[in-house]
């Protein structure tokens, strides 16, 4: 008997006390994980990291104070001669021709390229069957290299002697062979340039609108067809208009790689080591002349940045007119 009159049963007993969960080893333990995790982070991602640090950033930055000291066969710094790099490139007539080459280029291979794209983007989103293998097939000369492209322009299809594909075709029809590249009147190397570049770039670009072409709802096609309207009105009033932002990023894409054109051009009307004989330059094909070939590296950082501030110019006018993400209402 217990002092309350009541009789503990038999066998029952206080369960003993569960000991404390061991907190302090368990966040050992995950702190030591996640050190370790941190660890093989920087380990992997540092040679990456100091790579783009040391030849992007750190060459950006060293250019751009190239461009404000007189830095011939040297790229050392010290010589400061402020802003007479930028003007002595600017009053170059050779650059200002260059300028002007490349802006009639943009204007007359943007245009093309944007109505060959999106032409294309809606022959090969209606196509039903071996649609993948019209995508394949014209995306795969976006991988080809500009160098090589323009090699077989230049040594086959306008090679400027009668067994070229050009030349031959032109032979069916009665035509003498022709130097497409060398002739300057009429200046024949445009078709060369530009045929070259679509080649290289609509099928890039025709992905891209094919992108935007699936992401149109299919009801506003029905409502059009139910309406009555023709190919050319579903077009103008459905299609582009739902295209409006792609059509946007697009041709600030084309306009930056117009503007950067070096490759094709160097490529097919350079004959040697050294520049200077060729009808067309576009201003990186000068500024490889002062700064690899004069060795004026202060000159031509100074014209690298004088480029660089035009292409951010144009994309800056390009979203003021067009405006960047804008609703497609």
């Amino acid at each position: 008997m217990t002092a309350t009159g009541t009789t503990p049963l038999r066998g029952s007993s206080k369960s003993p006390a569960r000991p404390a969960p061991a907190t302090a080893p368990r966040r050992r333990r995950l702190l030591t994980e996640r050190r370790s995790k941190v660890l093989a982070f920087v380990v992997l991602t540092a040679p990456m990291l100091l790579g783009l640090a040391l030849f992007r950033y750190v060459a950006i930055g060293w250019s751009f104070l190239l461009s404000f000291s007189e830095a011939r066969r040297t790229i050392s710094l010290g010589n400061w001669v402020g802003l007479d790099n930028y003007q002595q490139l600017l009053s170059d007539e050779r650059f200002r021709d260059s300028l002007t080459m490349i802006v009639l280029f943009t204007a007359m291979i943007v245009p093309i390229t944007f109505a060959g794209s999106l032409g294309l983007a809606v022959l090969v989103n209606r196509v039903r069957r071996g649609r993948a293998f019209f995508r394949t097939a014209f995306l795969l000369p976006a991988a080809v290299s500009y160098v090589a492209a323009a090699m077989i322009w230049k040594m086959a299809l306008f090679s400027g002697v009668p067994s070229g594909l050009a030349n031959t075709l032109g032979a069916l029809f009665g035509d003498d062979p022709t130097a497409w590249i060398q002739t300057q009147s009429p200046p024949l190397y445009w078709i060369v340039l530009v045929t070259l570049r679509l080649w290289l770039q609509v099928g890039l670009y025709m992905i891209l609108f094919i992108a935007g072409l699936q992401s149109v709802p299919p009801h506003l096609y029905e409502a059009a067809s139910l309406d009555g309207a023709g190919a050319w009105r579903t077009f103008r009033s459905i299609t582009f208009p739902m295209l409006r932002n792609t059509s946007v990023a697009i041709l600030l894409l084309m306009l930056i790689a117009a503007l950067q054109a070096f490759d094709e051009f160097y490529a097919i009307f350079s004959t040697g080591a050294s520049l200077g004989s060729e009808p067309v330059r576009t201003p990186l094909m000068h500024l490889y002349g002062v700064a690899l070939q004069d060795q004026d590296y202060g000159v031509g950082s100074a014209g690298a940045f004088l480029l660089t501030l035009l292409i951010v110019l144009v994309t800056l006018l390009q979203g003021r007119i067009l405006g960047f993400s804008r609703d497609k209402d």
